[in-house]
């Protein structure tokens, strides 16, 4: 014989819900009396109390081994890679000599990149170094700190420097100007107390070559490097940071192309030359080397 459970009205669902937030009998709210419910809050304060406590502790631990000035860890860039400017999407410069607009942009960036390089500025913030040697600053104990930079000046680019330069650059006249600069790693000490120098050619991807088709050398044509030979000199390492080095400017390499045979796309590496960077890893083809495209369109 099935018993039926009698089906309960809205008001003593009501009722028994109201007695289980607060029963006056017993004096206890959700089913807990006022002792068992600080007992509870007391436990779950301690607990978090000290779960916070611990990650504190680590934190601050974990901090008093991190310097404030140089990363801790820096196995990924043990090679440094090298960026052009202007800073184009997909590394690609073309310019149409006929539109304004599309060498005007390239124009821009590289005023406003260069212009931390000014002789003035460069005077006022950083010191006149003794070339070939490097310009080390220890702090044999004590922070030594910030640290001073050598002068790189604007007017070591020579032809590619933009001053007083109708051409801009050279954008208007077809023969554009593409800087070559090295970037950071601290403490990195490169040339290995040799001297170093950029070197660019014409290269097209190795697939082309293997068919026979590298035509890129003989498109580049003839370009000429600021400072002469696309020499980087070894006072300007090595680099300590950006808190450390606060007024730090990156030595460049101008690239003037004099003759780049119009409406062709042209493949263009550049590369260091310095004992202690390798240049042929094939698994990054950012170490110690760039690769752009550059095209001078003339109707």
């Amino acid at each position: 014989m099935v018993i039926q459970k009698e089906k309960k009205s809205c008001g003593q669902v009501v009722e028994e819900w109201k007695e289980f937030v607060w029963n006056p009998r017993t004096h206890q709210f959700m089913g807990r009396t006022g002792t068992s419910w600080a007992f509870i809050l007391l436990f779950y304060l301690v607990f978090y109390g000290f779960l916070t406590a611990m990650f504190t502790l680590t934190m601050w631990a974990m901090l008093q081994t991190v310097s404030d000035h140089t990363p801790k860890y820096q196995d990924r860039l043990a090679t440094p890679g090298l960026m052009i400017r202007p800073k184009t999407e997909n590394l690609d410069v073309i310019v149409n000599i006929s539109d304004t607009e599309s060498w005007d942009q390239h124009v821009q960036k590289l005023n406003k990149f260069l212009e931390p390089y000014n002789d003035s500025i460069q005077a006022q913030k950083n010191d006149v170094c003794r070339p070939g040697r490097y310009y080390e600053q220890p702090d044999n104990g004590v922070l030594n700190y910030p640290k001073r930079a050598c002068q790189f000046n604007r007017t070591q680019l020579g032809d590619c420097s933009g001053i007083g330069d109708p051409t801009h650059y050279g954008y208007s006249t077809g023969q554009p100007c593409v800087f070559i600069k090295m970037n950071r790693v601290i403490n990195f000490y490169a040339g290995a107390n040799q001297s170093m120098n950029v070197s660019c050619v014409g290269k097209r991807p190795q697939h082309y070559r293997d068919k026979g088709r590298d035509e890129d050398a003989e498109n580049l044509g003839h370009f000429v490097m600021f400072p002469a030979n696309g020499n980087i000199d070894l006072m300007y390492f090595p680099y300590y940071g950006k808190k450390f080095h606060v007024n730090y400017t990156q030595p460049l390499v101008a690239v003037k192309f004099l003759n780049v045979t119009p409406n062709v796309e042209v493949n263009v590496e550049c590369r260091i030359n310095a004992a202690n960077i390798a240049t042929e890893d094939e698994r990054d083809k950012f170490a110690g080397r760039v690769a752009f495209k550059l095209r001078i369109n003339k109707t």
